[in-house]
């Protein structure tokens, strides 16, 4: 009885350890996607993301500015990506994946 606990281990250990890797692999992929894209840059103005990439599909709700350390995050989604937006500059750009994992942020989990 007592060699069935550490065999368990050992085979939760190995499969943990490959998904693991499995979640790598896919992140440099998605990354490496997202360089390969014409995507919103970070430091563009709100003004430019519109003048160049069009009218968001919409814009979501701010989220933050309660105070100098949080300040106020603004979401624009477009069609396959999200903009997120600190005050009026982009600090991220992400790819809506497959995954569903920010598919609709405005419905959060």
């Amino acid at each position: 009885m007592h060699t069935f606990k550490p065999v368990f281990v050992a085979f939760a250990l190995a499969a943990a350890a490959s998904s693991v890797h499995a979640g790598d692999d896919l992140l440099v992929h998605r990354v490496q996607q997202e360089k390969g894209m014409n995507l919103p840059a970070k430091g563009m103005t709100m003004a430019e993301v519109e003048k160049r990439f069009g009218a968001p599909t919409s814009k979501l709700d701010a989220r933050g500015g309660g105070s100098r350390r949080q300040p106020v995050i603004n979401r624009w989604m477009y069609p396959g990506y999200i903009v997120y937006f600190e005050r009026s500059r982009v600090i991220h750009t992400v790819l809506n994946t497959p995954a569903g994992n920010n598919k609709d942020p405005s419905n959060p989990r």
